[in-house]
């Protein structure tokens, strides 16, 4: 993709799952990619095999200090940032409404809102500071755009993730940042856990393309997004969900037969 090689690249969240596939994409593409996340010991691993050189950080994007550090430790390795993948969030409880905590909800929405403002925000003082101009890609859900009856506080950050998005492209735009969103489907990854898996490999035999994603089908998007090929872009959701979001729930064909919802409903008093 052109305009990928020799540039910098942070991707938070990057120990496993889409970061860590989309670090390893953009190094294939010739970036220098900065992974950042919590576990300091996979995302070193993550580092280390990357094809070209990169670094592991071990930062919390949900505090201005983990942002200061990941941000400081590829500036001091590399020079500069030209891409940023704001990817790293977390699941939080499956606790149906009356049940959800606010702590639980506060501690999601630091992760997946707090950490994306604070991560665009140092994007757009990094690119000032360099007298460049860069891109940037969220990682959004299919949660940004549907609803459910668990993962309450998950789908709400990720809702809050759109706004974020828009209102960065809208700032963005006339200094020459482009910054777009990937909007991921059913794609198993250790954020779910080993049951939760299972349960999203079962759902995603109802969408169109009859299987689960995988971390490269959307890291394949994210490095479109960051490239120069995607130069007239910005503010966009770009679904990567096998068609999961077209899906009718009212007829056979569109994946209803797959659900007993009697006995989902039923589960819910």
């Amino acid at each position: 993709m052109r305009g990928l090689a020799g540039k910098v690249a942070v991707v938070t969240g990057a120990a496993g799952g889409i970061g860590a596939a989309t670090a390893r994409r953009l190094a294939d593409e010739g970036a220098h990619v900065v992974a950042v996340d919590t576990d300091a010991d996979r995302v070193r691993l993550v580092a280390k095999s990357l094809a070209t050189e990169g670094a592991g950080v071990e930062a919390d994007v949900s505090t201005e200090d983990g942002v200061a550090a990941y941000v400081d430790a590829a500036v001091s390795r590399f020079g500069r940032i030209d891409l940023h993948h704001l990817n790293a969030g977390i699941a939080g409880s499956l606790a149906l409404l009356p049940d959800l905590s606010p702590d639980e909800f506060d501690r999601v929405m630091a992760v997946n809102v707090r950490g994306v403002f604070l991560g665009i925000r140092a994007a757009f003082r990094q690119f000032a500071a360099q007298g460049s101009v860069g891109n940037i890609v969220l990682t959004g859900s299919i949660g940004s755009l549907r609803g459910s009856a668990d993962l309450l506080a998950y789908q709400t950050s990720k809702h809050a993730v759109v706004g974020l998005l828009r209102g960065a492209a809208m700032y963005g735009g006339p200094l020459g940042v482009r910054v777009n969103a990937v909007a991921p489907g059913i794609v198993p990854t250790d954020l779910f856990g080993a049951s939760g898996q299972d349960d999203m490999r079962r759902r995603a035999s109802s969408t169109p393309l009859r299987r689960a994603g995988t971390g490269d089908d959307v890291a394949g998007v994210v490095a479109f997004l960051l490239s120069d090929d995607a130069a007239y872009m910005t503010g966009e959701l770009v679904s990567v969900d096998g068609g999961a979001n077209i899906v009718s729930t009212v007829r056979p064909s569109g994946g209803a037969g797959a659900w007993d919802f009697a006995a989902h409903d039923r589960s819910l008093y």
